[in-house]
């Protein structure tokens, strides 16, 4: 096996034979560690992006009764307002269509690259004079957006060792949910203009940092740069690690991964938009789907995905708190707003203690039924006030409801916590464990794709159901749908628990139901 040992960095050639022999394990773990916190600024950018519209699209609103400052005003009516919020996952659909191409350039350079757009359309929105200037940021911000979360997903994955695999991942995952909860937090005091322009400065940080660290092995294997992936190999793993066995490893995975690709026809990048490419793709796709092997991985996930998008969840992100000044008589809508924020942090990290250790359909099975009680409650008490407030104005009395906000703010804090232990989390999941290894590329795209179109539709739609039944009667559909996805999970669904990945291939699910 040949030997790369002359190409070590000049730090690495500087560290004695001692040092070699008396790195501690821990050290190795540290490096990766380090990397992946450089790395976690793409899924920090990614979540104050998201939870950038709850609090924005109520400053716009309200500037337009308050205006104050020197500050632009326009008009921003309710259905432009879901437009801002739906069309950054428009835009995140079609960045995940375009992320899996863009990979084949690198990983750190990808990230890189996009970055800077990111950054460029939160300064944008910061001028902002118009609604439709805001439409186009949004659509291009959740574009970048979704590349970014893609690629640092891929690249975590391939630069960690298989034993703290989970935890990196977590860190991504804590990221994301932590730039939410900022951007929920600091909404509160910042209007729209000043919160985008906080946004701004973490895709340019994603810039500074990603260029100190490595390439992934893998990518760079699979482009024939050996050399390059021995020298992040030890980078990552420490400098005392033999690495060459791990290397064979990953060439031995590239060459059965090209193998399987090799039957697929060539597209070069040049024509790679052109219509005898895309009819390619499309061949490629369709040729796909008639596979028995891709088939009921692909229903079963995208089934989840429904469920997931279209119970309120994408409700309470992007309007909770004008859904929250509603409801609330007395309470600061901001602070609800906060709470989900925090609640969902610490439920994401509690999320994978427990998968692994209950199993997945235990956690879908319980996350759906309290779902589904905590929606059809707030629509409930939704119902109840708005009854009550018309009684009241009617016999000429005052209104003392603001004594039960903890019950909407309740209601959505067990929703919360329901959505983000089980079906969240899981849904995600089985995309990487219920694929076979030859189609694990074109499933992951269908079902992420398919997850985005489905948010999209779930955030345009909620003003619609809003005002053709009512905010009780939107969340009482919702209630009804996740009733509905519970049935789904309960008869479709496997339980993948302590299941390797060669496991999970259609074949097997009906199997796995019966016997879970």
């Amino acid at each position: 096996m040949v030997k790369f040992r002359h190409q070590l960095p000049r730090e690495l050639m500087a560290i004695s034979c001692t040092d070699l022999i008396t790195t501690p394990r821990d050290l190795i773990y540290n490096i990766q560690i380090v990397a992946a916190l450089a790395i976690s600024l793409g899924p920090l950018a990614a979540g104050l992006g998201k939870g950038y519209a709850s609090p924005a699209i109520d400053s716009l609103q309200e500037l337009q009764i308050k205006p104050r400052g020197n500050y632009t005003a326009f008009l921003v009516s309710d259905q432009q307002a879901s437009w801002v919020a739906s069309l950054t996952l428009l835009g995140a659909l079609f960045g995940g269509l375009f992320g899996g191409l863009a990979m084949q350039y690198g990983r750190k350079r990808i990230l890189a690259f996009m970055s800077l757009p990111f950054s460029l359309s939160w300064i944008i929105t910061v001028f902002a004079k118009s609604v439709e200037t805001m439409f186009m940021t949004a659509f291009f911000g959740g574009f970048c957006c979704s590349i970014i979360s893609m690629v640092t997903q891929v690249y975590i994955s391939e630069i960690s060792s298989p034993d703290i695999r989970g935890f990196l991942s977590a860190i991504q995952k804590i990221a994301g949910h932590l730039g939410f909860l900022i951007s929920f937090s600091l909404g509160a005091y910042l209007d729209w203009r000043q919160l985008a322009m906080l946004v701004s400065v973490a895709p340019i940080m994603l810039f500074l940092t990603v260029i100190y660290v490595p390439e992934t092995p893998s990518y760079l294997v699979l482009k024939g740069r050996d050399e390059d992936a021995y020298r992040s190999l030890l980078w990552l793993r420490g400098p005392n690690r033999n690495v060459e066995l791990e290397l064979e490893t990953i060439r031995s995975n590239i060459r059965a991964v090209k193998t399987n690709i090799a039957i697929l026809p060539k597209i070069s990048t040049a024509n790679l938009l052109s219509s005898a490419s895309m009819r390619i793709i499309l061949a490629n796709i369709k040729s796909a789907l008639k596979n028995a092997r891709l088939i009921k991985p692909v229903s079963i996930t995208c089934g989840l995905m429904i469920f997931q998008r279209f119970t309120g969840a994408n409700s309470f992100g992007f309007y909770a708190v004008r859904i929250f000044r509603k409801t609330f008589a007395g309470m600061n809508p901001h602070g609800g707003a906060v709470s989900v924020g925090f609640v969902q942090l610490l439920a994401s990290m509690l999320s994978g203690l427990l998968i692994d250790r209950v199993g997945r359909i235990p956690l879908l099975i319980t996350s759906s039924v309290f779902m589904s009680l905590a929606l059809a409650s707030f629509g409930s008490y939704v119902y109840y006030e708005e009854t009550n407030k018309l009684i009241a104005t009617n016999n000429f009395e005052v209104d003392t409801a603001y004594n039960n906000d903890w019950i909407p703010l309740l209601c959505v804090l067990v929703f919360t916590i329901a959505f983000q232990l089980g079906i969240s989390p899981i849904s995600s999941l089985l995309v990487g464990e219920l694929f076979p290894l030859e189609f694990r590329g074109i499933g992951s795209s269908i079902a992420t794709s398919f997850g985005y179109f489905c948010a999209f539709l779930g955030v345009k739609t909620f003003v619609d159901f809003q005002e053709i039944f009512g905010l009780h009667g939107a969340f009482w559909l919702y209630a009804c749908i996740s009733c509905i996805g519970l049935c789904f999970i309960v008869t479709f669904v496997p339980e993948t628990k302590g299941k390797d990945l060669d496991e999970m291939n259609p074949k097997l699910v009906h199997t796995l139901t019966i016997n879970r």
